[in-house]
Protein backbone atom coordinates (compact mmCIF):
# COMPACT_ATOMS: atom_id res chain seq x y z
CA UNK A 1 0.00 0.00 0.00
CA UNK A 2 3.25 2.60 -0.07
CA UNK A 3 2.38 5.79 -2.21
CA UNK A 4 5.49 7.32 -3.45
CA UNK A 5 6.05 11.24 -3.65
CA UNK A 6 8.37 12.32 -6.20
CA UNK A 7 9.81 15.27 -5.35
CA UNK A 8 9.09 15.13 -2.08
CA UNK A 9 10.56 17.94 -0.46
CA UNK A 10 9.21 20.80 -2.68
CA UNK A 11 5.99 22.94 -1.73
CA UNK A 12 3.79 20.33 -3.53
CA UNK A 13 5.36 17.39 -2.42
CA UNK A 14 5.12 18.53 0.95
CA UNK A 15 1.45 18.79 0.93
CA UNK A 16 0.48 15.72 -0.67
CA UNK A 17 2.64 14.26 1.94
CA UNK A 18 0.92 15.51 4.81
CA UNK A 19 -2.72 14.82 3.23
CA UNK A 20 -1.74 11.45 1.87
CA UNK A 21 -0.53 10.60 5.84
CA UNK A 22 -3.52 12.39 7.18
CA UNK A 23 -5.56 9.70 5.46
CA UNK A 24 -3.95 6.77 7.06
CA UNK A 25 -1.40 5.66 4.15
CA UNK A 26 1.96 4.59 4.41
CA UNK A 27 3.92 7.24 2.11
CA UNK A 28 7.66 6.88 1.08
CA UNK A 29 10.01 10.26 0.06
CA UNK A 30 11.07 10.01 -3.33
CA UNK A 31 14.20 12.91 -4.13
CA UNK A 32 18.02 12.69 -4.88
CA UNK A 33 19.45 14.65 -1.65
CA UNK A 34 19.75 12.30 0.97
CA UNK A 35 20.82 14.46 4.40
CA UNK A 36 17.05 17.07 3.09
CA UNK A 37 15.13 13.03 3.12
CA UNK A 38 16.87 11.79 5.77
CA UNK A 39 16.09 14.57 8.17
CA UNK A 40 12.24 14.76 7.69
CA UNK A 41 12.49 11.33 9.47
CA UNK A 42 9.87 9.38 7.01
CA UNK A 43 10.66 6.23 5.17
CA UNK A 44 12.71 7.95 1.85
CA UNK A 45 14.35 6.35 -1.80
CA UNK A 46 17.47 8.45 -2.92
CA UNK A 47 16.87 8.53 -7.06
CA UNK A 48 18.72 11.22 -9.13
CA UNK A 49 17.30 11.29 -12.57
CA UNK A 50 13.98 9.83 -14.05
CA UNK A 51 15.72 6.63 -15.41
CA UNK A 52 16.85 5.81 -11.80
CA UNK A 53 13.66 6.69 -10.28
CA UNK A 54 12.00 4.31 -12.78
CA UNK A 55 14.04 1.46 -11.99
CA UNK A 56 13.41 1.98 -8.33
CA UNK A 57 9.88 1.53 -9.00
CA UNK A 58 10.32 -1.76 -11.27
CA UNK A 59 12.74 -3.00 -7.97
CA UNK A 60 10.10 -2.10 -5.07
CA UNK A 61 7.16 -2.12 -6.91
CA UNK A 62 4.87 0.28 -4.62
CA UNK A 63 1.26 0.29 -5.26
CA UNK A 64 1.11 4.21 -6.28
CA UNK A 65 3.89 6.81 -7.70
CA UNK A 66 2.81 10.64 -7.43
CA UNK A 67 4.67 12.35 -10.15
CA UNK A 68 5.54 16.03 -8.76
CA UNK A 69 9.00 16.75 -10.45
CA UNK A 70 6.91 18.40 -13.56
CA UNK A 71 8.36 18.50 -17.43
CA UNK A 72 5.69 16.19 -17.33
CA UNK A 73 5.63 15.68 -21.08
CA UNK A 74 8.97 14.01 -21.05
CA UNK A 75 9.18 12.17 -17.86
CA UNK A 76 5.39 10.84 -17.18
CA UNK A 77 5.66 8.21 -20.01
CA UNK A 78 8.64 6.61 -18.63
CA UNK A 79 7.94 6.82 -14.75
CA UNK A 80 3.79 5.61 -15.59
CA UNK A 81 5.44 2.89 -17.57
CA UNK A 82 7.84 1.77 -14.97
CA UNK A 83 4.84 1.22 -12.62
CA UNK A 84 3.57 -1.45 -15.25
CA UNK A 85 2.02 -3.94 -14.18
CA UNK A 86 -0.36 -3.37 -11.65
CA UNK A 87 0.92 -0.33 -10.10
CA UNK A 88 -0.72 2.88 -10.33
CA UNK A 89 0.68 6.60 -11.20
CA UNK A 90 -0.53 10.03 -10.99
CA UNK A 91 0.59 13.56 -11.85
CA UNK A 92 -0.15 17.19 -12.07
CA UNK A 93 0.11 18.10 -15.21
CA UNK A 94 -2.10 20.76 -16.96
CA UNK A 95 -0.46 21.29 -20.33
CA UNK A 96 -1.74 20.39 -23.52
CA UNK A 97 1.38 17.98 -24.74
CA UNK A 98 1.71 16.17 -21.65
CA UNK A 99 -2.17 15.45 -20.81
CA UNK A 100 -2.46 14.26 -24.48
CA UNK A 101 0.98 11.65 -23.61
CA UNK A 102 -0.04 10.27 -20.84
CA UNK A 103 -3.47 9.42 -22.30
CA UNK A 104 -2.01 8.09 -24.85
CA UNK A 105 -0.94 5.17 -22.64
CA UNK A 106 -4.65 4.06 -22.36
CA UNK A 107 -4.54 0.81 -24.08
CA UNK A 108 -0.79 0.33 -22.37
CA UNK A 109 -2.40 0.78 -18.31
CA UNK A 110 -5.88 -1.56 -19.52
CA UNK A 111 -3.63 -4.40 -20.44
CA UNK A 112 -1.40 -3.96 -17.52
CA UNK A 113 -4.46 -3.69 -15.07
CA UNK A 114 -3.07 0.14 -13.82
CA UNK A 115 -4.73 3.43 -13.69
CA UNK A 116 -3.00 6.33 -14.91
CA UNK A 117 -4.35 9.70 -13.70
CA UNK A 118 -2.92 12.96 -15.14
CA UNK A 119 -4.15 16.30 -14.08
CA UNK A 120 -4.78 15.53 -10.51
CA UNK A 121 -4.48 19.05 -9.67
CA UNK A 122 -7.32 22.13 -9.62
CA UNK A 123 -7.76 23.31 -12.94
CA UNK A 124 -8.25 20.43 -14.76
CA UNK A 125 -10.19 18.72 -12.35
CA UNK A 126 -12.17 22.09 -10.96
CA UNK A 127 -13.63 22.25 -14.63
CA UNK A 128 -14.42 18.69 -15.51
CA UNK A 129 -16.00 17.85 -12.58
CA UNK A 130 -18.53 20.68 -13.04
CA UNK A 131 -18.91 19.65 -17.53
CA UNK A 132 -19.03 16.07 -16.18
CA UNK A 133 -21.81 16.92 -13.70
CA UNK A 134 -23.87 19.35 -15.89
CA UNK A 135 -23.73 16.70 -18.71
CA UNK A 136 -24.45 14.00 -16.26
CA UNK A 137 -27.91 11.47 -17.34
CA UNK A 138 -28.06 14.04 -20.77
CA UNK A 139 -27.41 13.71 -24.57
CA UNK A 140 -24.19 15.11 -26.14
CA UNK A 141 -24.29 18.97 -25.86
CA UNK A 142 -23.44 20.86 -29.03
CA UNK A 143 -21.18 23.52 -26.87
CA UNK A 144 -19.37 24.12 -23.70
CA UNK A 145 -17.16 26.84 -22.07
CA UNK A 146 -15.11 26.48 -19.40
CA UNK A 147 -13.01 28.60 -16.71
CA UNK A 148 -10.50 27.67 -14.54
CA UNK A 149 -9.89 30.69 -12.04
CA UNK A 150 -7.19 29.54 -9.55
CA UNK A 151 -6.52 31.47 -6.53
CA UNK A 152 -2.77 31.11 -5.47
CA UNK A 153 -1.05 32.35 -2.36
CA UNK A 154 2.57 32.31 -2.73
CA UNK A 155 4.79 31.14 0.17
CA UNK A 156 8.51 32.78 -1.49
CA UNK A 157 11.15 31.38 -2.87
CA UNK A 158 12.28 30.49 -6.43
CA UNK A 159 9.77 29.57 -8.79
CA UNK A 160 11.65 25.82 -9.15
CA UNK A 161 11.70 23.74 -12.56
CA UNK A 162 8.42 21.99 -12.54
CA UNK A 163 6.44 25.40 -12.38
CA UNK A 164 8.85 26.98 -14.15
CA UNK A 165 8.24 24.70 -17.02
CA UNK A 166 4.25 24.83 -16.45
CA UNK A 167 4.83 28.24 -17.40
CA UNK A 168 6.79 28.82 -20.23
CA UNK A 169 4.89 25.67 -21.56
CA UNK A 170 1.29 27.44 -20.83
CA UNK A 171 2.61 30.84 -22.53
CA UNK A 172 3.51 28.99 -25.49
CA UNK A 173 0.16 27.18 -25.74
CA UNK A 174 -1.86 30.50 -25.02
CA UNK A 175 0.18 32.22 -27.93
CA UNK A 176 -0.19 29.08 -30.37
CA UNK A 177 -4.05 30.20 -30.67
CA UNK A 178 -4.03 33.62 -28.82
CA UNK A 179 -6.00 34.77 -25.94
CA UNK A 180 -9.43 36.31 -25.80
CA UNK A 181 -9.94 38.34 -23.24
CA UNK A 182 -13.08 38.50 -21.93
CA UNK A 183 -15.09 39.22 -18.07
CA UNK A 184 -16.61 36.92 -15.80
CA UNK A 185 -18.69 37.28 -12.84
CA UNK A 186 -17.96 34.87 -10.33
CA UNK A 187 -20.90 33.90 -7.94
CA UNK A 188 -19.96 36.10 -4.99
CA UNK A 189 -19.79 39.20 -7.37
CA UNK A 190 -15.98 39.44 -7.66
CA UNK A 191 -15.10 39.99 -11.43
CA UNK A 192 -11.86 37.97 -12.92
CA UNK A 193 -10.54 38.75 -16.64
CA UNK A 194 -9.86 35.85 -18.41
CA UNK A 195 -8.22 34.16 -22.24
CA UNK A 196 -8.37 31.10 -23.83
CA UNK A 197 -6.13 28.89 -23.59
CA UNK A 198 -5.32 25.24 -24.78
CA UNK A 199 -4.54 23.48 -22.46
CA UNK A 200 -4.98 20.17 -19.96
CA UNK A 201 -8.44 21.44 -19.30
CA UNK A 202 -9.72 21.43 -23.01
CA UNK A 203 -8.68 17.93 -23.30
CA UNK A 204 -10.77 16.68 -20.04
CA UNK A 205 -13.90 18.85 -20.58
CA UNK A 206 -14.11 17.56 -24.45
CA UNK A 207 -13.95 14.09 -23.00
CA UNK A 208 -16.54 14.94 -20.09
CA UNK A 209 -18.97 16.37 -22.78
CA UNK A 210 -18.13 15.04 -25.65
CA UNK A 211 -19.09 18.15 -27.53
CA UNK A 212 -17.76 19.15 -30.87
CA UNK A 213 -17.35 23.03 -29.89
CA UNK A 214 -15.01 23.24 -26.56
CA UNK A 215 -13.44 27.00 -25.09
CA UNK A 216 -11.52 26.93 -21.97
CA UNK A 217 -10.56 29.89 -20.58
CA UNK A 218 -7.95 30.89 -17.18
CA UNK A 219 -7.66 33.26 -15.41
CA UNK A 220 -3.91 33.17 -15.40
CA UNK A 221 -3.82 33.20 -18.98
CA UNK A 222 -1.60 36.63 -20.16
CA UNK A 223 -4.44 39.06 -21.19
CA UNK A 224 -2.92 42.57 -21.23
CA UNK A 225 -2.60 43.29 -25.13
CA UNK A 226 1.08 44.43 -25.00
CA UNK A 227 1.82 40.63 -23.76
CA UNK A 228 -0.47 39.01 -25.90
CA UNK A 229 1.10 40.46 -28.90
CA UNK A 230 4.21 39.85 -27.93
CA UNK A 231 3.13 35.87 -27.68
CA UNK A 232 3.51 34.60 -31.06
CA UNK A 233 7.18 35.92 -30.97
CA UNK A 234 7.41 34.07 -27.49
CA UNK A 235 5.97 30.91 -29.35
CA UNK A 236 8.28 30.68 -31.90
CA UNK A 237 11.56 31.52 -29.45
CA UNK A 238 10.52 28.79 -26.79
CA UNK A 239 9.72 26.13 -29.86
CA UNK A 240 13.73 25.88 -30.26
CA UNK A 241 14.15 23.53 -27.30
CA UNK A 242 17.79 25.03 -25.99
CA UNK A 243 16.01 28.22 -25.77
CA UNK A 244 13.18 26.43 -24.04
CA UNK A 245 15.56 24.99 -21.54
CA UNK A 246 17.51 28.44 -21.12
CA UNK A 247 13.87 29.90 -20.54
CA UNK A 248 12.86 27.17 -18.01
CA UNK A 249 15.92 27.44 -16.19
CA UNK A 250 16.13 31.39 -15.71
CA UNK A 251 12.09 31.44 -14.68
CA UNK A 252 12.85 28.63 -11.99
CA UNK A 253 15.83 30.99 -10.58
CA UNK A 254 13.47 33.75 -9.86
CA UNK A 255 12.90 34.38 -6.24
CA UNK A 256 9.30 35.37 -5.29
CA UNK A 257 8.40 36.90 -2.25
CA UNK A 258 5.20 35.75 -0.12
CA UNK A 259 1.72 37.22 -1.08
CA UNK A 260 -1.78 36.01 0.30
CA UNK A 261 -4.00 34.46 -2.63
CA UNK A 262 -5.94 37.19 -4.31
CA UNK A 263 -9.57 35.99 -3.55
CA UNK A 264 -11.38 34.37 -1.05
CA UNK A 265 -12.50 31.47 -3.32
CA UNK A 266 -10.75 29.02 -6.48
CA UNK A 267 -13.56 28.56 -8.92
CA UNK A 268 -14.24 26.18 -11.74
CA UNK A 269 -16.63 27.05 -14.54
CA UNK A 270 -18.76 25.62 -16.76
CA UNK A 271 -21.68 26.63 -19.50
CA UNK A 272 -22.80 23.61 -21.63
CA UNK A 273 -25.12 24.52 -24.36
CA UNK A 274 -27.34 21.39 -26.11
CA UNK A 275 -28.91 21.34 -29.96
CA UNK A 276 -32.73 22.56 -28.42
CA UNK A 277 -31.32 25.49 -26.79
CA UNK A 278 -30.89 24.70 -23.27
CA UNK A 279 -28.07 25.59 -21.27
CA UNK A 280 -26.45 24.76 -18.13
CA UNK A 281 -24.27 26.69 -16.04
CA UNK A 282 -22.39 25.24 -12.65
CA UNK A 283 -19.46 26.15 -10.54
CA UNK A 284 -17.09 24.15 -8.24
CA UNK A 285 -15.94 26.30 -5.52
CA UNK A 286 -12.17 25.40 -3.39
CA UNK A 287 -10.09 27.23 -0.95
CA UNK A 288 -6.59 28.05 -2.12
CA UNK A 289 -5.44 26.74 -5.30
CA UNK A 290 -2.96 24.97 -4.29
CA UNK A 291 -4.17 23.59 -1.47
CA UNK A 292 -6.54 21.89 -2.87
CA UNK A 293 -4.33 20.62 -5.87
CA UNK A 294 -2.66 18.62 -2.78
CA UNK A 295 -6.16 17.62 -1.69
CA UNK A 296 -7.22 16.12 -4.89
CA UNK A 297 -3.66 14.30 -5.37
CA UNK A 298 -3.87 12.66 -2.52
CA UNK A 299 -7.55 11.52 -2.90
CA UNK A 300 -6.57 10.30 -5.84
CA UNK A 301 -4.09 8.54 -4.84
CA UNK A 302 -5.91 6.58 -1.77
CA UNK A 303 -8.42 6.03 -3.71
CA UNK A 304 -6.16 4.24 -6.47
CA UNK A 305 -4.11 2.53 -3.43
CA UNK A 306 -7.48 1.07 -2.21
CA UNK A 307 -8.02 -0.43 -6.36
CA UNK A 308 -10.77 2.15 -6.80
CA UNK A 309 -9.71 3.54 -9.91
CA UNK A 310 -10.45 2.11 -13.60
CA UNK A 311 -7.77 0.49 -15.19
CA UNK A 312 -5.80 2.69 -18.34
CA UNK A 313 -5.20 6.30 -18.56
CA UNK A 314 -7.80 9.01 -17.45
CA UNK A 315 -8.26 12.47 -15.78
CA UNK A 316 -9.42 12.59 -12.70
CA UNK A 317 -12.85 12.71 -12.69
CA UNK A 318 -12.63 10.30 -15.75
CA UNK A 319 -10.73 7.05 -13.84
CA UNK A 320 -13.08 8.17 -10.35
CA UNK A 321 -15.84 9.92 -10.71
CA UNK A 322 -17.04 13.68 -10.13
CA UNK A 323 -16.97 13.38 -6.28
CA UNK A 324 -13.76 13.40 -6.22
CA UNK A 325 -13.79 17.05 -6.08
CA UNK A 326 -16.19 16.96 -3.39
CA UNK A 327 -14.04 15.06 -1.35
CA UNK A 328 -11.15 16.94 -2.09
CA UNK A 329 -12.84 20.08 -0.44
CA UNK A 330 -15.21 21.41 -3.41
CA UNK A 331 -18.82 22.28 -3.46
CA UNK A 332 -20.73 22.26 -6.34
CA UNK A 333 -23.14 24.78 -7.28
CA UNK A 334 -24.92 23.79 -9.95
Amino acid sequence: MEIWVLGALGRTGRGITAEVTARGLPVVLVGRDRERLAATGAKYVVADGVEAIAAEIRRRRPTVVVNTIGEYAATAGTIARACLPGGHYVDLAADLAAVSRLLDLHEEALAGGSTFVTGAGFGVLATEAVVAKLCEGRDTPSRVRADALASVASEGGTVGIALAASIVDGLTAASARGASPRTLVLPDGETVTVASIPSGELIAARRASGAPDVTVYSGLAPTAPVVRALLPLLARLVSIPAVRRFAVRRLAAVRTKPAPRPRPHTWGHAVATWPDGTTREGWLRAGEAMDFTTSVVAEVAARLARGEGKPGAHTPASALGAEVAEAAGGTFLL
